[in-house]
């Protein structure tokens, strides 16, 4: 399925290692290996039964999955048919996976069979012709009876892949607070990958814990793809615990992992952490979100070269990294860029500079988005001459090392996960009793940051904190709920009514200092 213009497909990856090393392992799933002849073997026949199906090239297809040796399956069967993955958070609830399925326009929702439940309230709650079935070997693999795939199409003729098609596509949070869809090629996923090697230099050798999930493009970009291309061990963490992380590291000899803080922080704080042999764990990279100089000095102390890289989805998502070798000696910063990306500031007067200075960080190369699905205005905003707009300000040095300031954008990170202020404001006030909110994140040492919400009551109610919690829960995630709920006269706001969420969070600061 591979023609002169797929030269860079990533479906020819598994069908590389599984001639090359076909009996050596490929994927640990909870304590279960899987080779790469059986991983090659398993994606090639789903491939063949999604084109059979009528399935076609460019057709989306959503999935909600834990880390999974059955959704790696899916995404190389994806790649080796044209079709491209969309993988949904099973953190979401019924009616924001609802919104998703809308904005992507799946042709069929693969689910795991403890998510199936959620899969189907989400289908329940929005009118797109989708097919379900079940993931995996048991389900959508299987050729015994239940449910199958409904055919797209009559044409059961294979169309060639090519680099420029889409593979991945990852949900983000807008500043509209409604998610856009990041559209990654094969050549995308190829670049940023091929970008990471030439800096981590990943062999057969390695074993990479993933704890990342796999709704996020570091579920994918950031190490696991690139293991599964060099012909390493990918060891999968599939609902991060801390305590079983370390035990991982320690039992599989990992050489390499990367997750968000808190993940470190959480693994640091665990009683086992001082106890458990991380001499194997060559490469630790956090990302995400900036990580206190403190938490990556306790690392340090176990041995543990733990440095900070920079990225985002729509760069596919690997920006800047930290060399090991500097991590103890530049704390804090993000490094330089990778190979074959580059990396600008525009300065606060407009110009576009590739020297010393502070800005807002602007990326250029082959592994940046091909787009927004669906949102052509949205795709044209995120770039300038050419240069992709991140909406974070930074500042760089003499040497060339990056330090990232604050985000522009009022988006903020809790625990790897991004949230859009005004999508939880939008929930809030549905409650009868708000007259106004405003939301923003504030520092949180365990999540990096979590949601704080100031709240304007209506006249003559009585509206608790808790009330506001509850409301809140029942429409949003977890991960968006405010931890902390203040009642305020007013909302300070800006000349275009816009509210000043940083005086907010400056005062909030002062007052916990």
């Amino acid at each position: 399925m591979v023609n002169a213009d797929g030269l860079h497909t990533l479906g020819r990856w598994t069908t590389d290692r599984a001639r090359i090393a076909g009996d050596s392992t490929a994927v640990v799933d909870r304590g279960v290996a899987f080779t790469y002849r059986q991983l090659e073997d398993r994606a090639g026949a789903l491939a063949t039964r999604l084109v059979e199906a009528g399935y076609r090239r460019g057709d989306v297809i959503a999935s909600l999955s834990g880390n999974s040796v059955d959704h790696i399956v899916l995404f190389f069967a994806c790649a080796k048919a044209g079709l491209v993955l969309a993988p949904l958070s099973w953190r979401l609830t019924g009616t924001e996976l609802a919104e998703q399925v809308t904005l992507v326009r799946p042709a069929a929702l693969l689910a795991e069979t403890v998510y199936a439940g959620l899969a189907r309230d989400c289908l329940a709650r929005t009118d797109a012709p989708v097919t379900f079935a079940e993931l995996g070997e048991v389900g959508v693999e299987s050729e015994t009876p239940g449910p199958r795939i409904r055919p797209a199409t009559v044409s059961t003729q294979p169309e060639p892949v090519r680099d420029d098609d889409p593979l991945l596509l990852i949900l983000t949070s807008g500043t509209s607070g409604r998610s856009k869809a990041v559209v990654l090629t094969h050549a995308n996923c190829h670049w940023t990958n091929e970008s990471l090697n030439r800096v981590l230099s990943l062999s057969e050798r390695d074993v990479t814990l993933a704890v990342m999930p796999q709704y996020h493009v570091g579920g994918w970009n950031v190490q696991p793809l690139l293991t599964l291309r060099v012909g390493g061990t990918v060891v999968l963490e599939r609902r991060f615990e801390p305590g079983r992380a370390l035990r991982l590291i320690e039992e599989h000899r990992v050489t390499v992992m990367m997750g968000v803080p808190t993940n470190y922080l959480l693994m640091a704080q665990h009683p086992e952490f001082l106890h458990t042999d991380l001499t194997s764990l060559r490469i630790a990279v956090t990302g995400g979100g900036p990580a206190p100089v403190q938490l990556l000095r306790l690392w340090h102390d176990r041995g543990v070269a733990l440095t900070q890289g920079y990225g985002l989805s729509e760069a596919g998502p690997n920006v800047t990294c930290l060399p090991v070798a500097e991590a103890a000696s530049h704390a804090g910063s993000v490094g330089y860029p990778y190979p074959f990306v580059e990396v600008a500031l525009l300065t606060d007067d407009g110009q576009i500079t590739t020297g010393t200075g502070e800005g807002e960080v602007l990326v250029k190369g082959p592994a940046v988005m091909a787009g927004y699905l669906h949102d052509e205005a949205a795709t044209a905003a995120a770039f300038l001459d050419g240069w992709l707009r991140t909406g974070d300000r930074a500042r760089r040095d003499a040497a060339g090392r990056t330090t990232i300031i604050d985000r522009i954008k009022d988006i903020f990170i809790s625990g790897g996960e991004s949230v859009a202020p005004v999508e939880i404001e939008a929930a809030i006030l549905e409650h009868p009793d708000v007259a106004e909110v405003a939301v923003a994140g504030v520092p949180d040492e365990k999540w990096g940051e979590r949601a704080v919400a100031w709240v304007v009551r209506r006249s003559g109610t009585r509206l608790t904190a808790d009330e506001v919690k509850d409301h809140a829960a029942a429409r949003l995630a977890a991960f968006k709920v405010p931890r902390d709920v203040l009642f305020v006269d007013h909302i300070p706001r800006s000349a275009a009514e816009k509210p000043l969420r940083r005086e907010l969070v400056a005062a909030f600061t002062e007052g916990r200092a």
